[in-house]
Protein backbone atom coordinates (compact mmCIF):
# COMPACT_ATOMS: atom_id res chain seq x y z
CA UNK A 1 0.00 0.00 0.00
CA UNK A 2 1.52 3.07 -0.95
CA UNK A 3 0.45 5.16 1.96
CA UNK A 4 -1.61 5.25 5.20
CA UNK A 5 -5.29 6.25 4.45
CA UNK A 6 -6.78 9.44 5.64
CA UNK A 7 -10.39 8.90 7.51
CA UNK A 8 -13.34 11.23 7.26
CA UNK A 9 -14.44 12.00 11.01
CA UNK A 10 -16.88 8.59 10.82
CA UNK A 11 -13.09 6.55 10.44
CA UNK A 12 -13.53 5.54 6.90
CA UNK A 13 -11.35 6.21 4.22
CA UNK A 14 -11.93 9.83 2.32
CA UNK A 15 -13.01 9.81 -1.18
CA UNK A 16 -9.98 10.68 -2.44
CA UNK A 17 -7.89 8.24 -0.77
CA UNK A 18 -9.99 5.06 -2.23
CA UNK A 19 -9.71 6.62 -6.00
CA UNK A 20 -6.14 7.43 -5.40
CA UNK A 21 -5.35 4.00 -4.08
CA UNK A 22 -7.46 2.41 -6.82
CA UNK A 23 -4.88 4.62 -9.56
CA UNK A 24 -2.16 3.13 -7.63
CA UNK A 25 -2.44 -0.43 -7.16
CA UNK A 26 -2.14 -1.28 -10.82
CA UNK A 27 -5.57 -2.23 -11.93
CA UNK A 28 -5.30 0.80 -14.07
CA UNK A 29 -2.42 0.82 -16.11
CA UNK A 30 -0.65 4.15 -17.26
CA UNK A 31 -3.04 5.51 -20.47
CA UNK A 32 -5.91 3.56 -19.39
CA UNK A 33 -9.30 5.58 -19.06
CA UNK A 34 -11.02 6.77 -15.94
CA UNK A 35 -14.65 7.29 -16.23
CA UNK A 36 -16.68 9.52 -13.76
CA UNK A 37 -20.04 7.60 -14.58
CA UNK A 38 -17.85 4.03 -13.66
CA UNK A 39 -16.01 5.69 -10.77
CA UNK A 40 -19.65 7.54 -9.19
CA UNK A 41 -21.46 4.33 -9.73
CA UNK A 42 -18.51 2.33 -7.83
CA UNK A 43 -18.08 4.32 -5.26
CA UNK A 44 -21.72 5.65 -4.57
CA UNK A 45 -21.63 9.29 -4.86
CA UNK A 46 -22.70 11.54 -7.77
CA UNK A 47 -19.97 12.67 -10.19
CA UNK A 48 -19.57 16.13 -8.69
CA UNK A 49 -16.97 14.67 -6.06
CA UNK A 50 -15.69 12.10 -8.27
CA UNK A 51 -14.88 15.11 -10.58
CA UNK A 52 -13.19 16.98 -8.05
CA UNK A 53 -11.43 14.04 -6.28
CA UNK A 54 -10.08 13.48 -10.33
CA UNK A 55 -8.86 17.19 -10.42
CA UNK A 56 -7.11 17.14 -7.28
CA UNK A 57 -5.27 13.99 -8.16
CA UNK A 58 -4.36 15.13 -11.63
CA UNK A 59 -2.63 18.01 -8.96
CA UNK A 60 -0.45 14.81 -7.77
CA UNK A 61 0.12 14.04 -11.01
CA UNK A 62 -1.53 10.78 -10.93
CA UNK A 63 -3.95 11.44 -13.85
CA UNK A 64 -4.27 13.97 -16.36
CA UNK A 65 -7.59 15.59 -17.55
CA UNK A 66 -7.92 15.99 -21.34
CA UNK A 67 -10.65 18.59 -22.37
CA UNK A 68 -13.36 17.14 -24.11
CA UNK A 69 -12.01 13.74 -24.21
CA UNK A 70 -11.49 12.19 -20.85
CA UNK A 71 -10.01 11.37 -17.54
CA UNK A 72 -6.51 9.16 -17.80
CA UNK A 73 -4.25 7.22 -15.94
CA UNK A 74 -0.69 9.12 -16.43
CA UNK A 75 2.68 7.74 -15.25
CA UNK A 76 5.84 10.21 -14.81
CA UNK A 77 8.14 10.87 -17.34
CA UNK A 78 11.62 9.57 -17.27
CA UNK A 79 13.24 12.87 -15.91
CA UNK A 80 10.56 12.81 -13.46
CA UNK A 81 11.32 9.88 -12.29
CA UNK A 82 14.54 10.48 -12.00
CA UNK A 83 14.02 13.50 -9.97
CA UNK A 84 11.58 11.82 -7.98
CA UNK A 85 13.77 9.27 -6.84
CA UNK A 86 16.98 11.65 -6.02
CA UNK A 87 14.33 13.02 -3.37
CA UNK A 88 13.41 9.50 -2.47
CA UNK A 89 17.32 8.76 -1.74
CA UNK A 90 17.33 12.08 0.28
CA UNK A 91 14.28 11.84 2.35
CA UNK A 92 14.57 8.00 3.03
CA UNK A 93 18.51 8.38 3.86
CA UNK A 94 17.50 10.78 6.38
CA UNK A 95 14.68 8.41 8.01
CA UNK A 96 17.27 5.55 8.48
CA UNK A 97 20.00 7.74 9.87
CA UNK A 98 16.83 9.46 12.71
CA UNK A 99 15.68 5.52 13.16
CA UNK A 100 19.47 4.49 14.30
CA UNK A 101 19.31 7.15 16.60
CA UNK A 102 16.25 5.93 18.52
CA UNK A 103 17.64 2.92 19.41
CA UNK A 104 15.29 -0.40 20.29
CA UNK A 105 12.08 0.41 19.04
CA UNK A 106 8.99 -1.62 17.81
CA UNK A 107 9.93 -0.82 14.34
CA UNK A 108 12.88 -2.84 14.56
CA UNK A 109 10.68 -6.09 15.54
CA UNK A 110 8.58 -5.17 12.14
CA UNK A 111 11.89 -4.61 9.80
CA UNK A 112 13.45 -7.55 11.06
CA UNK A 113 10.57 -10.00 10.18
CA UNK A 114 10.04 -8.15 7.17
CA UNK A 115 13.51 -9.26 5.97
CA UNK A 116 13.03 -12.54 6.83
CA UNK A 117 9.23 -12.55 5.04
CA UNK A 118 11.82 -10.97 1.97
CA UNK A 119 14.21 -13.93 1.58
CA UNK A 120 10.82 -16.51 1.72
CA UNK A 121 9.35 -14.33 -1.10
CA UNK A 122 12.81 -14.37 -3.27
CA UNK A 123 13.08 -18.12 -3.02
CA UNK A 124 9.54 -18.54 -3.73
CA UNK A 125 9.80 -15.89 -6.74
CA UNK A 126 6.58 -14.18 -5.47
CA UNK A 127 6.86 -10.60 -6.93
CA UNK A 128 3.58 -10.18 -6.02
CA UNK A 129 4.31 -11.12 -2.01
CA UNK A 130 7.92 -9.10 -2.23
CA UNK A 131 6.00 -5.84 -3.48
CA UNK A 132 4.00 -5.98 -0.45
CA UNK A 133 7.02 -6.57 1.85
CA UNK A 134 9.27 -3.56 0.28
CA UNK A 135 6.25 -0.67 0.41
CA UNK A 136 6.38 -2.60 4.75
CA UNK A 137 9.80 -2.25 4.67
CA UNK A 138 10.24 1.51 3.39
CA UNK A 139 7.24 2.72 5.13
CA UNK A 140 8.47 1.32 8.76
CA UNK A 141 11.44 3.14 8.06
CA UNK A 142 9.61 6.51 7.06
CA UNK A 143 7.03 6.19 10.52
CA UNK A 144 10.02 4.96 12.89
CA UNK A 145 11.68 8.12 11.79
CA UNK A 146 9.21 9.66 14.09
CA UNK A 147 9.08 12.89 11.99
CA UNK A 148 5.65 13.68 10.79
CA UNK A 149 7.26 16.55 8.95
CA UNK A 150 9.08 13.99 6.68
CA UNK A 151 6.16 12.09 6.90
CA UNK A 152 4.43 14.46 4.85
CA UNK A 153 6.40 14.94 2.14
CA UNK A 154 6.83 11.49 1.66
CA UNK A 155 4.03 10.49 1.13
CA UNK A 156 3.04 12.85 -1.56
CA UNK A 157 6.43 11.91 -3.01
CA UNK A 158 5.22 8.15 -3.14
CA UNK A 159 2.16 8.94 -4.85
CA UNK A 160 3.17 11.02 -7.71
CA UNK A 161 6.00 7.93 -8.17
CA UNK A 162 3.57 5.15 -8.21
CA UNK A 163 6.24 3.38 -6.49
CA UNK A 164 4.07 0.09 -6.13
CA UNK A 165 4.03 -0.23 -9.85
CA UNK A 166 7.66 0.22 -10.72
CA UNK A 167 8.66 -2.46 -7.70
CA UNK A 168 6.12 -5.01 -9.47
CA UNK A 169 8.03 -4.15 -12.71
CA UNK A 170 11.21 -4.26 -11.38
CA UNK A 171 10.77 -7.38 -8.93
CA UNK A 172 10.74 -9.28 -12.84
CA UNK A 173 14.04 -8.55 -13.47
CA UNK A 174 16.37 -11.73 -12.70
CA UNK A 175 18.19 -11.51 -9.18
CA UNK A 176 16.69 -8.73 -8.32
CA UNK A 177 14.61 -9.56 -5.28
CA UNK A 178 17.06 -11.39 -4.01
CA UNK A 179 19.95 -8.40 -4.21
CA UNK A 180 16.73 -5.91 -3.08
CA UNK A 181 16.57 -7.88 -0.04
CA UNK A 182 19.97 -8.24 0.88
CA UNK A 183 20.25 -4.35 0.49
CA UNK A 184 17.33 -4.22 2.86
CA UNK A 185 19.03 -6.38 5.58
CA UNK A 186 22.59 -3.62 5.20
CA UNK A 187 19.98 -1.07 6.05
CA UNK A 188 18.96 -3.01 9.09
CA UNK A 189 22.24 -4.08 10.18
CA UNK A 190 23.26 -0.24 10.29
CA UNK A 191 19.54 0.56 11.93
CA UNK A 192 20.48 -2.39 14.51
CA UNK A 193 24.27 -0.90 15.32
CA UNK A 194 22.92 2.36 15.78
CA UNK A 195 25.06 3.83 12.91
CA UNK A 196 23.51 6.33 11.90
CA UNK A 197 25.42 7.51 9.09
CA UNK A 198 26.16 4.20 8.47
CA UNK A 199 22.41 3.65 7.66
CA UNK A 200 21.85 6.94 5.73
CA UNK A 201 24.82 5.36 3.49
CA UNK A 202 23.04 1.90 3.23
CA UNK A 203 19.60 3.30 2.59
CA UNK A 204 20.74 6.14 0.09
CA UNK A 205 22.78 3.20 -1.99
CA UNK A 206 19.55 0.93 -1.85
CA UNK A 207 16.88 4.03 -3.13
CA UNK A 208 20.06 4.28 -5.74
CA UNK A 209 20.17 0.70 -6.81
CA UNK A 210 16.17 0.70 -7.33
CA UNK A 211 16.25 3.96 -9.67
CA UNK A 212 18.79 1.91 -11.59
CA UNK A 213 16.51 -0.62 -11.67
CA UNK A 214 13.49 1.39 -12.99
CA UNK A 215 15.30 3.53 -15.89
CA UNK A 216 16.82 0.28 -17.20
CA UNK A 217 13.09 -1.31 -16.98
CA UNK A 218 11.87 -1.13 -21.16
CA UNK A 219 8.39 0.06 -19.73
CA UNK A 220 9.54 2.99 -18.03
CA UNK A 221 8.62 6.17 -19.66
CA UNK A 222 10.49 8.09 -21.61
CA UNK A 223 10.32 12.40 -21.63
CA UNK A 224 8.45 12.94 -24.39
CA UNK A 225 5.29 14.72 -23.03
CA UNK A 226 2.16 11.89 -22.68
CA UNK A 227 0.00 12.56 -25.64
Amino acid sequence: MQEVDQVDDSGEATLLDRVRRLVLGGEFPPGSPLSEAVLAQQFDVSRTPIRETLKQLQHEGLVEIRPKVGTFVREPTRREIVELFQLKEGLEGLAAGLLARRGDVPELRVLERNVEASDQASLDQDAARYAELVNEFHRTIITGADNRKLIEQYDRLMNQLAYHRLVLRTAEHPGRIKTSTGEHRAVLDMIKAKDHFGAEAAMRNHVYASAREVLADSRTATDAPHP
